[in-house]
């Protein structure tokens, strides 16, 4: 193997340590534990549906002391607010007088209650008017993955005047170029862990209420594109996957965002592919900081890491430095 054959090798590798990394230390016992039970307590909200009538959202919300910000914290698909990324921001949160909320998706706790799809901000904006958020003078939105995607399109809609920035953390932009390659053989390790909690929601879900496609039929799902096709289409009445992804990807609406925006990429990324992000950055909004890192994987960065913000190393500290910080 010549240098550059092995240069090339190291950088493939470089994404999946990142990415499988974090996710391995967050099973250990203890690992990122959420604070003292006084500190986070659940938090619910029911919203309506027209399709299901009311339907209940979850999370864990934590207030320090006098928090007059709070932080809105988006979890990926097949996440959880109890993922170990969310968890890391909820403390680096508390350690800077914050109050955050980590939001379950619908269904994301296992729950049963609804399934979700990548445009859903709808519930966004409904968990920021609840009378627990409403006292927070100023929001910060922080989202990984599909949760960076829900960032994104939030920033660029009419939203809540209190919202001053949002962050998004290895998202998706085009969803028919990041479904196609998830869906690809290389992916297929990512792609079936993603799918088996998908699957699960979509058992809860069926064992509540009437769904369109029968379990059976989701349960042989194999494709994420078979997934929305299957699952998301007939749910939400996109009408087709390829109608789906082109209404609901955040691409094309880049350059109408209303907020300061963070997009922070992994370079090696080995679930969402640099190529399938770059022709989305080619037209966008001056008040879009793209930032491209190269030792790190999907939503794994090293605890080194530096954005430049005068805040302690590490994805979350720099991060909510960068939503925090003011602006002239």
């Amino acid at each position: 193997m010549n240098d550059w054959s092995a240069a090339l090798l190291g950088r493939y590798w470089t994404g999946h340590y990142w990415t499988l990394l974090p996710f391995l230390q967050g099973l250990r016992p203890g690992s990122a534990p959420l604070l003292g039970a006084a500190s986070v307590q659940p938090w619910s909200l029911s919203v309506a549906d027209p399709l299901l009538g009311s339907v209940r959202l979850s999370g864990q919300l934590s207030v320090p002391a006098g928090a007059r910000r709070l932080l809105l914290a988006v979890h990926g698909l097949g996440g959880s607010a109890e993922s170990n990324y969310l968890r890391q921001s909820l403390q680096a949160a508390h350690a800077a007088g914050l109050a955050c909320l980590c939001l379950n998706l619908r269904g994301a706790a296992g729950d049963g209650e609804d399934l979700y799809h990548a445009a859903l901000t709808s519930d966004l904006h409904a968990a920021l008017a609840s009378p627990e958020l409403m006292p927070f003078a100023e929001v910060y939105v922080l989202g990984f993955s599909l949760g960076g995607h829900l960032a994104l399109r939030l920033a660029s809609e009419q939203h809540d005047a209190r919202v001053r920035a949002v962050a998004a953390i290895c998202a998706p932009l085009d969803l028919e170029l990041t479904s196609r390659e998830l869906d690809s053989p290389p992916r297929a390790l990512y792609r079936h862990y993603i799918l088996r909690r998908l699957k699960a929601c979509y058992v809860q879900v069926a064992a509540r209420r009437p769904l369109p496609t029968p379990v059976a039929r989701v349960l042989r799902v194999n494709l994420l594109r078979e997934w929305d096709e299957l699952a998301v289409v007939p749910r939400f009445g996109f009408g087709s996957v390829t109608r789906y992804y082109q209404q609901a990807s955040v691409a094309p609406r880049l350059p109408e965002l209303r907020v300061r925006s963070l997009l922070l990429q992994a370079e090696h990324d080995p679930m969402v592919l640099a190529e399938t992000v770059r022709p989305a950055l080619q037209l966008t909004s001056p008040l879009l900081d793209v930032r491209w890192v190269q030792r790190a994987g999907h939503v794994g960065f090293p605890p080194d890491l530096n954005l430049g913000e005068p805040a302690p190393a590490g994805l979350s500290h720099q991060v909510l430095n960068w939503l925090t910080r003011s602006v002239a």
